[in-house]
Order: structure tokens, then sequence, then C-alpha cells
């Protein structure tokens, strides 16, 4: 006998999207999740809120023209799908865009979700039309940042509670799926001790019972395995060389991969391991949170970028064009690390930090802070505490201070100063008129005819070695590590599919635990503002699936 119409594994954003469409149809719902009730939400809580939309009208009145056409070029040119399992993730690229370009806004809208109105240019590219990145900017940051995007869930699922058509366990750790004549019919697992842990902390895993949990359909929203640095090193794809040694951990430990396993061994097919997505701007966090915790950059174009030596990193790899091209050519230079050298007049306008704490102007909804933090004198307060109390940052008056600091900062990796001079050097020299043949400083002045770029992200062109824009910073940058691409293969009802492509009867995955959807749907590159999306996307339609199941 089923004690509820459904299972949600993993109280994420995906999972309370999957639950809110559930109790929407009337049904009821088990949650279980491993973490305290303080992580309720998930990795959605700690994001920036950033998410991909199509021919917005914040879009058009920022003067951006964008179209379902150009979007799917470049989603397809960054994905550059090559397998004979990409067949489901191509379904779900084309189905997701078209929720992008279509229903996506306003479904959030009637849910209470607005947007800043400053559209953001992630991903440039820097290549062909038909190669990686966003033509036009499309990175629409939510008012209230990630706790902003889940509000409207975690109320719905509330109010589920409230109604008597949810149930949440926490503490909750699913270690098997039971399955019954091929389908699967529920959970069991462990109940773990209570701990008063913090948002985002460690747990304890010590364990204190164990439960069994049944449901006409289970769905698996337990994200990926992005705090599990043994199994990032494990499924690290050779296509970018030697996995790093040192990472740090942009999301909480209890990003395991666990429930991966788990529901291999139930029967699911998990397809593209080897697809994930890690940043390279990653600073360590002065007051972490979890182990290892990192904070990502988010940086505007005009840092110069240096390898751990010292060489300046080739074109287009300048901040902010291509993630995962710079974490190659970084992870190809031997070293885990590199640097930006820059100046304080950059960061005051270029340097974001990633993460709703980061952010308490959006994440407060605060227009007054947010005018003070934005457009005041300065950088904003979370950068500057970092410059001040940050172990990667560096800030001197001289370029030999900076070489000083930096080769301090790295004792077993001999910088090249002659070269960084010569960089540097160079560089400047070619803003002393109009034209240049730097491909970086043409990058900028292109982005700054774009009036939100002007206005709050790309800095005025200047000498990095101008005593004006000082002083000089220098910044190291680590390797964090953020989403799994690949996850458990699903058709676009979110159900989950065996190594035949037959559908598991009882078994639906949603969210990064399904590649964010089919089992890979951003193919080896993502344009950003997609995971978010993904997880509401990809949740929506398994809870719609089950909830239709009758």
């Amino acid at each position: 006998m089923s004690d509820s119409d459904a299972i949600v594994i993993g109280a994420g954003l995906a999972g309370l999207v999957a639950a809110a469409e559930l109790v929407a149809a009337g049904k009821t719902v088990t949650v279980l999740e491993q973490e305290p009730e303080a992580s309720f939400g998930g990795q959605a809580w700690w994001s920036f809120g950033g998410l991909f939309l199509i021919d917005s009208p914040e879009q058009r009145r920022m003067g951006i023209r964008d179209s379902y056409e150009l979007a799917r070029q470049d989603w397809f040119g960054s994905a550059g799908f090559d397998r004979p399992e990409d067949e489901r993730p191509r379904q779900w690229a084309e189905a997701y865009l078209e929720f992008a370009a279509g229903e996506k806004r306003s479904w959030l809208r009637e849910r209470g979700v607005s947007f800043f109105p400053v559209v953001g240019w992630a991903e440039r590219g820097g290549y062909t039309a038909t190669e990686h990145g966003n033509s036009v900017p499309r990175f629409h940051i939510t008012w209230g940042t990630g706790p902003g995007i889940l509000e409207p869930f975690v109320r719905a699922v509330r109010a589920g509670v409230d109604s008597g058509l949810v149930t949440l366990k926490f503490r909750h750790r699913v270690d098997e799926l039971i399955v019954d004549h091929g389908a699967v019919v529920g959970a069991r697992g462990s109940i773990l001790a209570p701990d008063a842990a913090e948002r985002g902390a460690p747990s304890n895993r010590n364990v204190t019972g164990d439960f069994q949990a049944r449901a006409g359909a289970t769905i698996v929203t337990s994200g990926g395995i992005g705090g599990n640095h043994d199994l990032v090193r494990e499924r690290w794809p050779k296509r970018m060389g030697k996995a790093p040694e040192h990472l740090l951990s942009g999301v909480p430990a209890h990003v395991d991969g666990r429930m991966l396993g788990i529901s291999e061994r139930a029967g699911a097919n998990l397809i593209n391991g080897d697809r994930m997505w890690h940043y390279v701007e990653g600073i360590t966090n002065y007051a972490p949170v979890w182990p290892q915790h990192g904070i990502r950059i988010l940086p505007g174009p005009s840092s110069v970028w240096l390898d751990a030596t010292g060489r300046r990193l080739p074109v287009p790899l300048f901040p902010g064009f291509d993630t995962l091209g710079t974490l190659e050519h970084i992870v190809a230079t031997g070293h885990d690390y590199s640097w930006f050298v820059t100046t304080q007049a950059i960061i005051e306008k270029e340097f974001a930090l990633s993460g709703s704490e980061q952010n308490p102007d959006l994440t407060g909804k605060s227009v007054r802070e947010l005018l003070r933090q934005r457009l005041g004198k300065g950088a904003t307060e979370p950068v500057e505490a970092f410059k001040s109390k940050g172990e990667d940052f560096i800030v001197g008056t001289t370029l030999d201070e900076i070489l000083d600091g930096m080769q301090a900062k790295s004792p077993t990796v001999t910088i090249d100063r002659d070269r960084v001079r010569l960089e540097v050097e160079a560089r400047d020299r070619e803003l002393t008129n109009s034209f240049s043949k730097d491909a970086q400083i043409n990058a900028i002045r292109q982005a700054r005819h774009y009036r939100g770029d002007r206005l709050i992200r790309v800095a005025k062109p200047h000498r990095i070695l101008d005593p004006k824009a000082g002083p000089l910073i220098a910044v190291k940058l680590h390797i964090l590590t953020r989403k799994s691409l690949g996850g458990i293969e699903t058709d676009l009802s979110g159900q989950a599919l065996d190594g035949s492509g037959a559908p598991i009867p009882g078994l639906y995955a949603a969210g990064e635990a399904s590649g964010f959807g089919g089992g890979g749907m951003h193919g080896y590159r993502s344009l950003e503002g997609t995971f978010l999306g993904g997880c509401l996307f990809s949740g929506r339609a398994a809870g719609r699936a089950v909830a239709q199941r009758g």
C-alpha cells in the first residue's frame, strides 16, 4: 500500500517545483531530504538567480533584439551534441528553448517572480556565429536572487503541508529504491540524527533508525556531484586534460551524487557523466560555510588574464567569454590556477560575486541599497570585503609590488616577471588612440555599445598602470566545482529510462540529477542562466507527468 501518491527525493528547487505541481493537482507527496530543515531549498538558495530568457520585455527595453532562432543557433553551437545518447538531451534542449521563448517568464511572473531591469551578457563566446556563446545578453537576474526564485515554490509546498497533502521528512537519507516486478514503488533508507548545522554547513551522518516509504511514483531530484571531489576527478573528461589537484567547492558537501548510483542500481541509465561545468574564477571564501568553500567572481571583460607563469591567455579567452574553453587552457598549462591583474576602477565596475549572500541588495530587494552599492563610489561592500580579507587578493601601487605578492602566493611556480610587464605595458600602449589590434580592448569597446554594460558592467577603457585607476590588484583564481551536465536519462515527461531506452515504471528524475533534463540538455557547454531554469522546467514536467498518472 502506498504512503502517498508520489515521493520526491531532494528538497532543492527541482524537487520543490515538482512537489508544488503535485499539490496543485491535489496529490499527496512525501518529500525525503537527508539534510536538516535549515537547508530547505538546496543549492538554489545560494545562487545569483540568473535565468535565461529569449526575447523578453527586459531585453527589448534595453535595445536587445533576440529571437528563438538566434537562441537555438547559440544553444546548439555551444552544446555540440555528437553522441548517439544525445537524442533525448536534444529533445529536451528544443523543449527548453520553446519554454524560455514562451511561457517561462509569464509562468514565473504569475508566481510573483520579477527581474532586475538590466540584462547581463554571460558566456560571450568570441568565436564564429555557429560556435559557443550568447550572441546577445540573455542573463536575467531575479529580484531576490536564489531565494526569490525559491519563494513561490517553498510557499506552495508549505501550504501543502498545512492542507495535509505534503509530508516533509528531513534527515531521511535514501539508500535504496524499492523495485517490484520492474517498477519503482518507493524508497528505503536511514534516519539520520538531528543536527543544528546552519544552511549549507556539513551535517552528521549518524544513523538512528531506518525507514521505508512507498508511492505510486518516485521523483529523484537530488542534484549532482559538485561537492564530491573524488567523483568529479573520477569522471573528469580526458578532453579537458588531467583533473586538477586543487579544487574549491562552489556547492555544499551534501551535493555528493549518491542518488545517481542508487538510481542506476534500480535500472536507470546514466549518460554523459563526463560532461561537467566548473568555473575558473574561484576565490577562497574568507568566511566558509562548507569545506573548501569558494566564491565565483562574475567578471566583466577588462581584467588582464594570465596563466600561473604570467603568460596572457589567448584570444578569445577573456573574462566572461568561454568558461570551459578557459578551463581546458588552464589545465593544459599543468597548473590549476590563474591570475587577474586589474585595477580598482575595474573591480568597482566589473566585479560581482556569485551567490545570494554576496548580493544583499538584490537578495533583500532593496532599491536604496542597490543604488548605493552599484552606482555609488567604490566597489560593492562584499567585493571590498574580499579585497581586504580574502587570501587570494594582492593590492599594491606598483607592478613590482603586485608581482612580489603573486610570487609569494605561488612559491613553487616561477612567475616570468618580464613577461607580465611586457604583456601589461603592451596592452596599455594599445589605448593611446581609438584604434587597436588587441582583441580584448576591441571587445571591451564593443561591449560598451550596449547601454547595460556601459551603465553597470564594463569599465571605461583605461591603462592598467594608470595611477588614477589604482591601486593595482592581482587576484589568484582557482578552479571551482559547480554543475553536472549529465545524469539520469529521461524522456520529455521526466520518466527515467533504462539502458534500452524503455521507461522505468514509477521512476522519474528532474534537475541536475537528470542533467537538467534528458540526461544532459546542455551538451558540452552552458549558455548560463540555464541551471535554475533547467530545474524549473524539468521539475515542472516531472511533477505534471506524475500528477496526470491518475
